[in-house]
């Protein structure tokens, strides 16, 4: 991969990349692992509110993270200043925390030419006059589509993020990282009964790729949708009860209740549901469930993860089976394994962790129809918004934006107040059917874990679950 000199070590009051390299062979060269992170990201955000600018900001971060790991002791040390001085000091910190320590460098991660997205900055491929009148557009196309519609809100977020990974080997590696996002929310009302509804899209490509005529109405075409059917809703039944899960989105739910619980960390200091289950029979022989950080220009895509190592497609769960964990190079060591390529951060000033990617579930071999037509009385979830997980049971909480109730095989009445209540284990293995229609969701997803905030991508396609909890508002 190239090296991207010139971002971090051209200014007079910057520092070489010579001294650089020395600073951090000569810090780290006794640790078990570590490495220099430095970071340059711009990010821009463009928020309408019903025709009017309700938010715009640009952001400029720059720094780095210096990070010693000895056993599972961690050492770090971040900066906005990247000076000679300040790494010194870094330095200085990390040197004395770790002087009782004598290790042996873990060897570099392989390097790799594949690049997952072009190099280009997003937030330059517009003027900030045209992005406006496009988010005005949006505004003028919903309402004249529909007279209920009573408030609009649309965004653009872009971001461009460079970084280099300096090791105590003088390794280097680098990667500079587009990511968009484009949402639309919409509120409609009739009878003096108000109903929302939400889309978006977004990720490693330019603009235009997400906001061009024809995307941006289908974008606002669904949210508009959504809150339409919301508005003839009726109260979600409770109780015990088959569940269908859409295609795509619904995912979220096999990120947030599974694929947590698999990730290295968790297991290795076996406080997740899945620990010493490795080998072990833990779903339905229909699952197939795998972490992919290699699709082009996918938002949770990434051609090197935040260690340098290059992004992987990891096999978590085969035919039910579970076959492997998330892991980050720390983790990985200790469990006596390989890092998946999963080490990730939010920014330089936090240190890496075992994060997914784009996780989803392999297709199966039944129709979608099929699917719904094997169902006499149950729910068909499309959407969801906010959840609950505990990692270390699996149990979780998930309310549905979009529902719609099953009989006699018929899709009918949508439904509102719709919550699914379960565990991850425990919904694994009730997979019945799994349909040939995987999806990933439209690149909108963003994963929090111990205060960190990083872009991912879920899909799955149509699956059955023989008997779910379903939280209602009918009495």
């Amino acid at each position: 991969m190239k090296k991207n000199t010139n971002e971090f070590f051209t200014s007079e009051e910057s520092v070489s990349r010579q001294k650089t390299e020395e600073i951090v062979n000569n810090t780290l060269f006794k640790c078990d692992d570590g490495e220099l992170f430095l970071e340059s990201t711009v990010s821009e955000t463009i928020i309408l509110d019903d025709g009017k600018i309700k938010n715009t900001s640009y952001d400029s971060i720059k720094g780095y993270g210096l990070r010693a790991v000895n056993n599972d002791v961690i050492t770090y040390s971040h900066s906005n200043e990247i000076t000679e001085d300040s790494l010194k000091k870094s330095a200085q910190i990390i040197t004395e925390a770790n002087k009782n320590f004598s290790g042996k460098i873990t060897e570099s991660p392989k390097k790799t030419n594949k690049h997952l997205y072009e190099d280009v900055n997003p937030i330059e491929e517009k003027k900030f006059s045209q992005k406006i009148e496009i988010l005005n557009e949006i505004d003028k196309y919903l309402r004249k589509k529909d007279p209920r519609v009573t408030q609009v809100s649309s965004s653009i977020f872009s971001e461009y993020q460079k970084i280099e990974i300096i090791r105590p080997d003088n390794q280097s590696y680098t990667d500079n990282r587009p990511l968009v996002r484009f949402n639309v929310s919409v509120v409609v009302e009739k009878n003096g009964k108000k109903e929302s509804g939400s889309f978006g899209t977004g990720g490693r490509k330019i603009i235009d790729e997400y906001v061009t005529d024809l995307n941006w109405k289908k974008v606002c075409d669904i949210a508009l949708k959504q809150a339409l059917i919301n508005l003839e809703s009726v109260e979600s039944p409770s109780g015990e009860m088959k569940v269908v899960l859409g295609p795509g989105w619904p995912g979220i739910l096999l990120h947030e209740a599974i694929g947590h619980g698999l990730e290295g960390d968790f297991n290795r200091k076996k406080t997740s549901a899945f620990s010493n289950l490795m080998g072990q029979k833990i779903a339905s022989e229909q699952v197939t469930v795998v972490d992919d950080g290699t699709l082009d220009n996918r938002r949770g895509s990434i051609s090197i993860d935040d260690e340098g190592t290059p992004t992987n497609k990891t096999i978590l769960i085969e035919n039910g089976i579970l076959k492997n964990y998330i892991n980050d190079r720390m983790n990985a060591r200790l469990m006596n394994t390989q890092s998946t390529g999963n080490g990730r951060r939010e920014s330089f000033q936090y240190m890496p962790m075992p994060r997914m990617t784009n996780t989803y579930m392999y297709s199966g071999k039944y129709n979608p129809e099929e699917i719904i037509k094997s169902v006499d009385k149950g729910i068909y979830a499309v959407s969801f918004g906010g959840g609950q997980v505990d990692i270390t049971n699996g149990k979780f909480v998930f309310s549905c934006t979009e529902a719609y109730e099953i009989l006699q095989g018929k899709i009918g009445r949508p439904l509102k107040g719709a919550t699914l209540i379960g565990n991850g284990p425990d919904v694994l293995t009730k997979v019945k059917m799994v349909g040939n229609d995987m999806q990933l969701d439209a690149g909108i997803g963003t994963c929090g874990k111990n205060g960190q905030w990083v872009p991912v991508g879920v899909g799955q396609p149509t699956i059955l679950i023989d008997g779910i909890t379903v939280g209602g508002t009918k009495n």
